[in-house]
């Protein structure tokens, strides 16, 4: 028996056949130790051992010259500190006498004294809130790079979730967290929910929140929003976002179940907006589908949606300018000549345009936003203008939106080689009766890229009248019938029987 620990059970065993009336030796063979250690564990001499305690040291402290005196003075003022950080200021102290082998033997003690002697922690209280009772919104950047037809699509993530179900909606946000992308990401998903809760909280959105008042308050949009639907507006402490876990969890979830689904398709690449749109539904589908009987109870209790739903816009009122432009968020943007002079009203939504005259919906434009770096931008269809411009072609070579004017590389590549090719008042009228072509014929990629093959195979551009010809010679001419007029019905003219002559005819 002898160098051998005694286990817990065979304590156990050897006062259980002591209880039994079993003699000293009987219990203690029985028990698999010795005498003599029975009759330490009966006069309670004997103490189990834990495994893994040990109180003597297998080797020198490396630290103990330093540990008590320097190391823990620090640790007290500034916990934060990292083992690295502290064997580099024993290296700048103590030069050579603490090798990097030590780095580790620091840390392991750094990360005890923590456990044992260092400062609270922030508890995390989690929360089992009633059904009903809170939704919640944020925005988030996705993990994956996504692109649209080859071209870097940057954008946000607008998520809702159900504090209570977990239920979901995401949404594609552009140009960032302003008041219309949480409106409309709301409202759809309030829409989708069937019915809104009792409170929605956010961290401090500027497209919520006054934060640069002294008294931090909602916005009147903002505020209005939350009336219509009932909502019970609230927010988590600022820089705390552990207080909103039941969405900033959600984003993790998401944003990796995306990444999984992108991969499983095998392209991060989307022909439109709502192609990518429709991928983000399927995920959301997914994980809505794990907590379907709690959302379906909690439909029960959320409150009845209004009739209609709330402005998510902004509204302005421009003029639109002698060069048939408008001005909005440092952003130009062209519209049909035909509106020029005319006071119009302008919906800005965070993807889209919305613009009326009067009552009458004129115009929808896709909303555009400064790429980084840059402070304005421009956003131009050619279609808008062609027609004053065919009229005065040689407008063209200085104009100041004249890159924007050409809608693709391939034109901006054609209106180069023509700049080559042709002197300069013919290449003017060039691009530009190109461009009507464009539009009247709906052959714009077509014509560009037929252009763009004869560049490529070396050959000259053909003449503005050439490509006049071919598409007005595919034109069909309609058939007029001729029809001479009676003479004699002059006569009546000369005569002054006109009136007389009708008369008699009625």
């Amino acid at each position: 028996m002898s160098g051998k620990h005694i286990t817990q059970r065979q304590e156990s065993l050897y006062m259980s056949k002591r209880q039994q009336g079993k003699s000293q030796e009987t219990a203690a063979t029985k028990a698999d130790i010795s005498e003599r250690s029975g009759r330490r564990i009966e006069t309670g001499d004997w103490q189990p051992s834990i495994p893994g305690e040990r109180h003597w040291r297998t080797r020198e402290d490396p630290l103990e010259a330093v540990w008590k005196d320097e190391l823990l003075p620090l640790l007290a003022r500034e916990p934060q500190l990292t083992g690295l950080t502290l064997w580099e200021f024993l290296e700048d102290e103590h030069p050579g006498e603490f090798p990097y082998t030590v780095l580790r033997t620091l840390q392991r003690r750094i990360k005890h004294w923590k456990a044992t002697e260092g400062p609270e922690k922030v508890v995390i209280f989690r929360q089992s809130l009633p059904a009903g009772l809170q939704g919640l919104s944020d925005f988030s950047h996705p993990n994956t790079e996504i692109t649209l037809q080859g071209k870097l699509f940057k954008h946000l993530l607008y998520q809702f979730r159900l504090a209570h179900s977990g239920w979901r909606y995401l949404q594609i946000v552009q140009g960032g967290e302003s008041y219309s992308a949480l409106a409309e990401g709301l409202q759809s998903a309030l829409w989708r929910a069937g019915g809104s809760p009792l409170e929605h909280r956010t961290d401090s959105l500027s497209a919520a929140f006054n934060n640069h008042a002294q008294q931090q308050t909602f916005t009147q949009s903002y505020a209005a929003l939350c009336a219509h639907y009932h909502l019970r507006a609230t927010r988590n402490n600022v820089g705390v976002s552990h207080e909103n876990g039941a969405i900033e969890c959600a984003h993790g979830s998401f944003k990796r179940r995306l990444d999984q689904a992108l991969k499983l398709r095998g392209s991060c690449d989307f022909n439109s907006i709502k192609d990518y749109q429709r991928v983000l539904d399927n995920v959301a589908e997914r994980l809505n589908k794990r907590c379907q009987k709690r959302f379906q109870d909690e439909q029960l209790t959320l409150q009845t949606l209004p009739a209609e739903r709330f402005i998510a816009y902004r509204e302005l009122s421009l003029k639109v300018t002698r060069s048939s432009t408008v001005e909005i968020q440092k952003v130009v943007y062209s519209v049909p000549s035909r509106m020029m002079g005319e006071t119009v009203r302008v919906h800005v939504y965070h993807d889209r345009l919305v613009i009326f005259i009067g009552q009458t919906l004129t115009l929808t434009l896709a909303r555009i936003y400064p790429k980084a770096g840059q402070e304005r931008a421009r956003c131009i269809d050619y279609r808008h203008i062609i027609h004053s411009l065919s009229a005065k072609p040689q407008a063209f070579r200085f104009l100041q939106f004249r890159d924007e004017v050409l809608p693709t590389e391939t034109y901006r590549q054609l209106w180069q080689q023509c700049e080559q090719q042709f002197e300069p008042r013919e290449s003017c009228k060039w691009i530009v009766g190109v461009l009507r072509i464009a539009m009247d014929y709906t052959c714009e990629e077509r014509l560009g890229n037929e252009l763009l093959a004869t560049i490529n195979n070396h050959r000259p551009l053909p003449s503005l009248k050439a490509l006049q010809e071919r598409y007005l010679g595919t034109r069909p001419i309609p058939t007029i019938p001729a029809r001479q007029q009676d003479l004699a019905s002059y006569d009546h003219l000369l005569q002054g029987h006109w009136y007389h002559t009708e008369t008699q005819h009625a």
